[in-house]
């Protein structure tokens, strides 16, 4: 276990490390100027260099990339070109949003997904069964960004049932659409993943077994084959919270929430590089962890995992 998680966290490092080279030259070589974009397209040239100099952006790259990793590794992120705020406190502010939604589109998928995926292996073949897989594979084939423009305009514009835009600051209504939109993927994919293992569930000889004892068909689905059938999607839900954490940018766009996808969008549009890199950095650190710590838990749940 230990030389594993070792091994599982040098590896990671280096996909930091990767993320961070890549973020940083990407961003230096997109068009616009950050120093013109803040003074705007009338500003005169020496003020425009005056504050290029402030920003260390009339330093050569590679002493901009050097002093960036420097500052990183200390946790100091930089400020902010747009509002001069810190970088990392300003994410960590934004983070408990994202993770609402995260976590809540998680929790609603597991649930949703796995109700709809034990009434589709009980009535199988059925037309309820056919409607319940079709509506699945629509849910995994639909983009994010076109699945959330979809759900605001039929929910929000034209049924009018709920919020498109806001937080749960102004209610708790303003967080359904959104995390119906951003659990729409995974619930799709545990539905489907319910739907085959339950199949192969009740097909065993154990639940033949049980119903020949005469135990009510509940009992059977529930306590007998749902049971062994929820192996893989636990294992599918465990792999979503990391996906949905770095995954929710368009959504919280699409629905104005303020989390640090909403946060990443509005630096891209003001050339901030220190909040994108920043962002970048943090979601990949969050992501790894997640993944790191969710396969040491599989090791300690179930001895068979080998993880050398």
């Amino acid at each position: 276990m230990a030389s594993f998680l070792l091994r599982r966290l040098f590896y990671s490092l280096l996909i930091v490390f990767g993320a961070m080279t890549v973020t940083f030259f990407l961003m230096h070589v997109l068009p616009g100027d950050p120093a013109r974009l803040m003074l705007g397209q009338r500003a005169d040239v020496q003020s425009v260099e005056a504050i290029r100099a402030e920003l260390g952006l009339d330093k050569p790259l590679y002493e901009q990339y050097v002093s960036f990793l420097a500052k990183a590794v200390r946790g100091d992120l930089g400020r902010s070109f747009a509002t001069g705020r810190d970088v990392l406190e300003t994410i960590l502010e934004r983070f408990p949003a994202t993770a609402l939604l995260a976590i809540s589109a998680l929790s609603l998928s597991a649930i949703l997904g796995v109700a709809i995926g034990v009434i589709s292996a009980i009535y199988r073949n059925t037309p309820l069964d056919a409607a319940a897989m079709l509506l699945a594979l629509l849910g995994i084939s639909a983009p994010g960004f076109f699945a959330g423009l979809m759900v605001a305009w039929t929910f929000g514009f034209v049924l009018d049932w709920f919020p498109i835009s806001g937080y749960v600051s102004e209610g708790w209504e303003h967080l359904v659409l959104p995390m119906l939109t951003l659990a729409l993927r995974p619930l799709s994919i545990n539905a489907r993943l319910t739907r085959s293992a339950m199949l192969d569930a009740l097909s065993q000889d154990y639940v033949r077994t049980a119903r020949a004892k005469g135990l009510s068909e509940w009992t059977v689905v529930v306590k007998h084959a749902l049971r062994n059938a929820l192996n893989p999607v636990a294992t599918s839900v465990s792999a979503w919270l990391a996906g949905l954490l770095a995954g929710a940018f368009f959504i919280e766009f699409i629905f104005n929430w303020p989390g640090i996808g909403l946060l990443a969008i509005d630096a891209i549009q003001k050339l901030d590089f220190p909040m994108i890199q920043g962002v970048v950095l943090f979601t990949a650190v969050v992501f790894i962890f997640i993944n790191v710590a969710v396969d040491a838990l599989y090791a300690l749940l179930d001895p068979r995992v080998k993880l050398e």
